[in-house]
């Protein structure tokens, strides 16, 4: 007994009371790029990119719907523009959204849609499909729910049942195999749902997005109404922007 109280007494306090101030240590996280100009015609940023996630380089631009966070460009820049902060509050509720630069460091903030926190505020029930992931983004799913960050604490859990889910959260690139079953999924729920594309291969397919393995036509006629990003995200871009778009307040 007291060999398990050392133990437990070594990892302190895992409880996150304030999700909003939290800090996570050592995340690569959100890109910042600095206004000191690039070389003319350099291309190294965009050239190491393996997800193309730079859509503009005058001025510079990136896609957090495709950043995968692989740090490969901060090196490659020789103005050395290029650093990642530990920054985690990026969720957008718009594609467009995603797309920062030295004039917008940052996602504009989620304003809270008085319609779903009218109908969810108290009680959502998450369904998560993995549609071809690596199991990264599954793993940060589950994180989200344990003692950390406790989502279940604001009335959002995820269900095993489709039938009993609000919404539906979409994990991985959407393979060929998985197209038939997450659309199985989805005519399951019942009205109203809606959709969240969590990390950047639901967001974008990621580094598969050119695979002919991959069918996104779900994501054409089901626009999320949440974009997570991230390869894998932090569970506090998923409950933060969650609290954000529903309203809730911090207990």
């Amino acid at each position: 007994m007291l060999r398990s109280l050392r133990v437990r007494i070594s990892q302190g306090r895992q409880y996150i009371g304030d999700l909003r101030a939290a800090s996570p240590a050592n995340f690569r996280g959100l890109p910042v790029i600095a206004s000191t100009p690039c070389a003319t015609d350099c291309r190294a940023c965009a050239d190491a990119c393996p997800t193309h996630a730079f859509t503009a380089l005058d001025p510079l631009q990136i896609d957090l719907g495709r950043c995968i966070q692989c740090g490969d460009c901060e090196p490659a820049c020789p103005e050395k523009k290029l650093t990642f902060s530990n920054a985690c509050h990026t969720a957008a509720v718009r594609r467009e959204d995603l797309l920062i630069s030295a004039q917008r460091p940052t996602p504009p903030p989620i304003a809270v849609s008085q319609a779903l926190k009218q109908q969810f505020g108290r009680s959502l029930r998450l369904r998560s499909v993995s549609a071809g992931g690596c199991n990264g983004c599954e793993s940060e799913l589950n994180a989200v729910g344990n003692v950390n960050f406790d989502l279940g604490r604001y009335g959002i859990e995820f269900v095993a049942s489709p039938r009993h889910a609000d919404g539906l959260v979409i994990s991985g690139p959407i393979t060929r195999n998985m197209a038939e079953p997450l659309q199985l999924c989805f005519d399951a729920m019942p009205r109203p749902r809606f959709v969240l594309a969590f990390g950047a291969c639901a967001i974008s397919g990621g580094l598969f997005a050119d695979a002919p393995q991959v069918e996104r036509q779900f994501l054409d006629q089901n626009v999320p109404i949440l974009f997570i990003p991230g390869c894998p995200p932090h569970p506090l871009t998923l409950v933060n922007g969650l609290m954000d778009l529903l309203g809730i307040a911090l207990p």
